[in-house]
């Protein structure tokens, strides 16, 4: 029997960390901008193209049953041009792929002031990066209205044992008093990875999912476990004032924002049984790593 055709739009880490079970289920495409041999290795066909070079994009119009598409909006501007080139080069036959998923982020729902967060509460993205982000998800929205299953993971703060943010706790970059901390929310690559997997099956149309853990943090108590795993120096508390003179505009926009969220939503429709369900069981797995890997 045919394998089902799937193509990635931005095959980053998390992407790839999804290919080994991709490509046991699908015939497996990328668009690159350039050839990966670790991609061919791994058994996927690449297209050259850019989405920010639409003539680069005839070859993926009817390619394919379905989309992971996680390529990033521009730096800069409030929309996001690269999902609307997308779109534009996958209708340009008839019949549009069956589905597509899109990995968004949490910062669409922008700040909560702590509150809990189910996937339906209205959009209020502060930051310009959360704003292009809720761009695509509301064009991607309107193409799943033509026929297409659109299904949103919107995920908080990804780190896997490669992916933590060791170097700012090195630095000794402040963090909030605990008074005035946010909250904060996490995936681990590998989860957010088997998600995308679960979710090419079981999405629903034009259903949005927190893909987080089940860790209920704040930011400065994410950096201080951080800090006694890997024995440094808990970061220096500081107020939120002080704050706004200490770190740059990027550290702020993720410290001015407080969000608990809810991944009932995530359990119950997509069946996601998590491997890492807290962030201690994933400093716990990035520990083990470096003393095997020692």
């Amino acid at each position: 029997m045919r394998k089902r055709r799937i193509l990635i739009v931005g095959c980053g880490d998390v992407a790839r960390r999804a290919l080994p079970e991709l490509t046991r289920r699908w015939r497996v495409f990328a668009l690159v901008r350039a050839r990966d041999p670790a991609l061919a290795a791994a058994g996927v066909t690449q297209l050259v193209g850019d989405l920010d070079r639409p003539q680069t994009l005839r070859r993926i119009s009817g390619l394919a049953q379905a989309v992971l598409h996680s390529a990033p909006p521009p730096g800069e501007g409030r929309g996001d041009p690269r999902t609307q080139r997308l779109l534009a080069a996958l209708a340009r036959r008839a019949s549009l792929p069956r589905s597509l998923l899109y990995i968004s982020t949490t910062g669409v729902y922008g700040d909560c002031a702590g509150a809990g967060v189910p996937e339906t509460r209205p959009l209020k993205a502060k930051s310009p990066r959360a704003q292009r982000r809720v761009a695509a998800e509301r064009a991607l929205r309107h193409s799943g209205r033509r026929g297409m299953r659109v299904s949103l993971l919107r995920a908080p703060g990804i780190y896997a044992a490669d992916r933590l943010p060791l170097e700012r706790v090195r630095r000794g970059d402040p963090v909030l008093i605990a008074t005035e901390d946010s909250y904060t929310n996490h995936i681990h690559a590998e989860d957010l990875a088997r998600a995308c997997i679960v979710a090419l099956e079981r999405g629903r149309p034009c259903r949005a999912y927190n893909i987080c853990d089940d860790s209920d943090i704040k930011m400065g108590d994410w950096f201080d476990k951080l800090a006694d795993a890997f024995a440094l120096p808990r970061p220096p508390r500081v107020t939120r004032a002080a704050a706004q003179t200490l770190l740059p505009p990027q550290l702020l926009s993720f410290l001015n924002e407080s969000r608990r969220l809810d991944n009932t939503r995530m359990k119950r429709e997509l069946g996601l049984r998590l491997r890492y369900p807290t962030v201690d069981r994933g400093i716990a797995a990035a520990l083990e790593n470096r003393k095997c890997s020692g």
